[in-house]
């Protein structure tokens, strides 16, 4: 031990050492900082001592990398936004990946692994006997679907085979284990995602979008695919409504169940849970409804093992979990909680079946997630006690609970939970390399006023570094953050995205506006007919709110978002004064140009948002930001995926030549073969350094990071 203990104590002068010469580089890179060659040269030298990895080799049971703050005896004070962060563009888009879709089949368990440095390729990855896992997917594919576009449920196990979508030709694959991936459907207009096999038939259900027909108002329909034929498109079951989810079987083989719905409804505002015998040869007999309508949601159809149907519905204004005895449907937990979340992907998992008696599940109330045991019979709910605040992807067997699992100082994790023991046992993380607290800010959680007596929510994030403080009476800049859908949420996750910035010296408020999920269907329908309007008053009210509490700098407020978040930055850079300058991410500018564009999916999704169209096209046009260039007074940045089918990039060109003609500070970066969100490390890069540049530049501040210059028309 004492030798262990010199080891450590040796290690941590060396970082010392290594930090006191960074900080002194620092002070001379701005010093010189019009000598870019040698700000280039210091700043490679103190990217390389913040990411040093060198650790006492003895230290096996925790990440094999590290980030740690140096323990200086006093912060510096330095300007808001300045900071230097150890949290740099490259090592998040480097050393990052993404998680997803743990499937547990017998006793092997497999999950997803999206990696930014293989150009977003997802794969399959299984957990060895030993505690190792191993990536079976090989390269190039990449296991992915494009069904409704969002995509999930892209893979399946069975009997030990894998079965997945590749997301460049979208057939279904095979994959036998040590053999390469063979497609078992014809290459086509055919997509396929969400399935499940046939416990007693040798073949695959699945929901299938053919697009032979038009790409953008394909027909999706369930299939069965045939696993004892050669290439096959698939034998339709089901047909008839526009959209399909979630297909899946009793465990004797003689029921299926699925969800049906029509346009105008998304899934959360309405669905139909069906259910049908299945005859010997495969074929459905008796189809019938038992339960939804345009005014309820129900998602998440499973059976129990001993053969009884589980649902979640949303009847009672929270998404909670209901069971169906054969005659009648009884709620197993009443709460005003949700046990669901929006369905905008495949293969979503909130609750999982420890026994025919006992559910696995997760919920959230408050904004916050929650893993519980929840015994059928007695409809008692037992709420473990575990470090971790956004839970998802439940799924169990002998005796544990497997799932995803976050909190705001834990990266996304595949965990073990068991049960008896209510031991933990991460089986992955998301990043091998611990950051030193001092460097991550956890969330506040508000709730305050807005408009019409409402309240709206959200999670602030103060600035946090441990090296730094701001000026005493100065108060940090603040960027607003708009989160996707806009049926979403903001969670309170590790999300280095968000700790980049508050790790420079920005405060960031991540609004939950009216329409946002996780607080109950009321607060969801707060939106309808009002996109563009409660959720911009909102994000003004949260600024005001910060405001009269002295948090923030009043002339440095900066809002951005991504997809309807960026529709909601713009509409409040058009509608609000309190903004000094926003960011877009793939936004939406014209909504009369989305309705006409977009996927089949969400083509409707505005009858409820916005209104009917073209009935109300004055309506849209007069929501559109691109149509209220006459009200923007802000500087705009903007970032688009080339190959967005959501979301066409004309959207961001459109407002960053408007923009640019007015004769307001305005960048626009496309990406090509980046999609609805960006996957490729070198983007995600690119696009931090370059908002943290253009920040710069309207703010007025030097930051830390040597920064790539990017092209702003019209900054004087």
């Amino acid at each position: 031990m004492p030798q262990r203990i010199g080891v450590i104590a040796r290690h941590r002068r060396r970082r010392e050492l290594l930090r006191s010469l960074h900080q002194q580089s620092l002070r001379v890179c701005r010093a010189c900082h019009r000598s870019a060659e040698l700000r280039n040269a210091l700043l490679s030298l103190n990217l390389q001592v913040l990411a040093n990895r060198s650790r006492p080799p003895f230290l096996d049971g925790e990440p094999n990398l590290s980030l740690h703050a140096a323990g200086m005896t006093a912060p510096q004070i330095s300007p808001y936004g300045s900071w230097q962060s150890p949290l740099t563009s490259s090592f998040i888009a480097g050393e990052t990946i993404r998680l997803g879709q743990p499937i547990l089949e017998g006793s092997t368990l497999y999950w997803l692994e999206s990696r930014p440095t293989e150009g977003g390729r997802t794969v399959v990855i299984r957990l060895n006997p030993d505690g190792t896992h191993t990536c079976l997917t090989p390269s190039p594919f990449n296991v992915r679907t494009r069904v409704h576009e969002y995509g999930g449920g892209s893979y399946l196990v069975a009997n030990g085979t894998v079965y997945f979508s590749n997301f460049a030709d979208q057939r279904l694959y095979r994959h036998l284990p040590g053999e390469t991936p063979r497609p078992i459907t014809p290459d086509g207009p055919y997509l396929y995602a969400d399935g499940v096999a046939d416990p007693i038939r040798p073949r695959l259900l699945l929901i299938r979008e053919d697009r032979t027909r038009s790409h953008r108002d394909p027909v999706n329909t369930i299939v069965s695919v045939p696993l004892d034929r050669q290439t096959t498109a698939g034998d339709i079951l089901v047909a008839g409504h526009d959209f399909y989810a979630a297909p899946r079987i009793s465990p004797d083989g003689h029921h299926m169940a699925w969800l049906a719905w029509n346009h105008p409804n998304m899934p959360w505002d309405g669905t139909e849970l069906w259910i049908a015998d299945v005859e010997w040869d495969g074929t459905l007999r008796d189809p019938r409804c038992l339960a939804g309508g345009p005014a309820e949601s129900i998602s998440q159809p499973q059976w129990s093992p001993d053969g009884v149907l589980h649902f979640v519905s949303d009847r009672t204004g929270w998404w909670n979990l209901y069971r169906w005895d054969g005659q009648e449907t009884h709620p197993l937990c009443p709460m005003d909680a949700e046990f669901g979340e929006p369905q905008w992907v495949f293969g979503q998992s909130t609750y999982a079946f420890l026994s025919p008696e006992r559910i696995i599940c997760a919920y959230t109330k408050n904004g916050f997630w929650y893993l519980a045991g929840l015994e059928i019979s007695a409809g008692t709910l037992q709420t473990f006690e575990l470090p971790y605040t956004v839970f998802d992807s439940v799924r169990c067997g002998h005796g544990a609970a497997y799932c995803l699992a976050s909190a705001p100082t834990h990266p996304q994790a595949v965990l073990r939970f068991d049960v008896d023991t209510q031991t933990v046992t991460v089986l992955r993380r998301s990043l091998n390399i611990t950051i030193d607290e001092g460097h991550i800010s956890t969330p506040e959680p508000l709730a305050y006023q807005t408009e019409h007596d409402h309240t709206a929510y959200g999670l602030l994030y103060k600035p946090k570094n441990a090296e730094y403080e701001g000026p005493p009476n100065d108060r940090p800049p603040l960027i607003v953050k708009c989160h996707g859908g806009p049926t979403g949420a903001a969670v309170p996750s590790f999300n280095l995205m968000i700790q980049f910035w508050t790790s420079r010296g920005f405060a960031v408020l991540d609004v939950n506006y009216g329409g946002s999920t996780g607080y109950g269907r009321a607060y969801r329908e707060r939106l309808i007919g009002q996109w563009g309007i409660v959720d911009v008053e909102d994000c003004v009210h949260g600024v005001r709110y910060l405001a009269n509490r002295g948090d923030i700098d009043l002339q440095r407020i900066a809002i951005t978002g991504g997809s309807a978040g960026g529709f909601t930055v713009l509409c409040a850079l058009t509608s609000a004064e309190c903004f000094a300058a926003g960011s877009s991410y793939y936004g939406v500018s014209d909504l009369e140009a989305l309705v006409r564009e977009t996927h089949k999916f969400e083509s409707h999704y505005l009858d409820r948002l916005v209104g009917p169209y073209p009935e109300h096209a004055e309506v849209y046009r007069a929501r559109s930001p691109i149509h209220r260039i006459d009200r923007l007074t802000r500087p705009l940045i903007l970032f688009q995926g080339l190959e967005d089918k959501v979301v066409p990039p004309n959207q961001a060109q459109m407002m960053f030549e408007a923009v640019k003609a007015k004769g307001l500070p305005v960048a626009y970066l496309a990406f090509e073969g980046e999609q609805h969100g960006f996957r490729k490390a070198e983007t995600i890069q690119r696009v931090l350094d370059a908002e943290l540049y253009f920040y710069s530049k309207i703010f007025r501040f030097v930051p830390a990071d040597l920064l790539p210059p990017i092209p702003i028309e019209n900054l004087s």
